[in-house]
């Protein structure tokens, strides 16, 4: 019978329980993430990609000391579950902003109830469009290597084991909130401001010509208009999006006043 050195029984215990600290934060921030985490995607692959995850990223994690009871290890799970999660709802507001800017955008174009359930979720044609978009856009542009990197950023800003204080955690969610709300309205503002004049342009030749039904003259050309503005703006908006993830991935506590 081999018998196995102390020291190597140790070494390995270390490994693996580094190895199965670091994958609790980030199964955690895998789960909600935005294209790795969505609802289309299976159990079984999620699970794979935070495994996958947790390879790249433990060998450059801080050390973990291991929890001497079970007390202990319930409440450093916890912690770590808990930061992944508000980490990852940070990256899942951008892709709330996709859709509340695709919703604007069909609400100001008349165009809020064509192909309303084409996504799991009940979205407008636009909405469906500009996430689907700025899914594949930010994945073609490293999605998972920022991922990787937020991950190794997050162990200096959220220290393991540590749960955050309170009040700076909360104020870090209102900021993450207002900016995706910010966004939003910043990427709809083509639509809205075209709606504006479209709706002033009908309102003068209504009082001009009251026999006339503009109602019917103008819808198509509002429905023309924004989906001629969506084709035209979707690059640039989709740019700002992914720009604007990139810089919350390189460094989440900038939008904490």
């Amino acid at each position: 019978m081999i018998e196995v050195p102390t020291e190597v029984l140790g070494l390995t215990a270390d490994v693996l329980w580094q190895f199965a600290a670091v994958f609790l934060r980030i199964g955690a921030l895998v789960s909600v993430m935005p294209g790795f985490g969505e609802r289309m995607v299976p159990v079984r692959v999620k699970i794979g990609l935070a495994l996958a995850f947790a390879l790249i990223v433990a060998p450059a994690a801080p050390s973990f000391q291991a929890p001497d009871s079970l007390g202990s290890f319930a409440r450093f799970a916890g912690t770590e579950t808990v930061i992944g999660l508000a980490l990852g709802m940070g990256l899942r507001l951008f892709v709330l902003a996709l859709q509340t800017a695709g919703t604007i955008a069909a609400n100001a174009t008349s165009l809020a109830q064509i192909l309303g359930g084409a996504a799991a979720d009940p979205l407008p044609a636009m909405s469906f469009i500009l996430v689907l978009g700025g899914l594949a856009l930010a994945v073609i542009f490293g999605l998972h290597v920022r991922a990787a990197e937020l991950m190794l950023l997050s162990f200096d800003i959220f220290p393991p084991g540590r749960f955050p204080d309170g009040q700076i955690l909360s104020s870090w969610g209102l900021a993450q909130v207002r900016r995706a709300f910010a966004l939003a309205f910043t990427l709809a503002a083509p639509f809205v401001i075209a709606s504006l004049i479209y709706n002033l342009a009908l309102g003068a030749i209504n009082r001009a010509m009251p026999q006339l039904m503009v109602a019917f003259v103008g819808a198509p050309v509002i429905t023309f208009g924004g989906l001629a503005i969506l084709m035209v703006a979707a690059p640039a908006m989709l740019s700002v999006w992914v720009a604007a993830l990139n810089d919350f991935a390189a460094d989440p506590m900038a939008a904490v006043p």
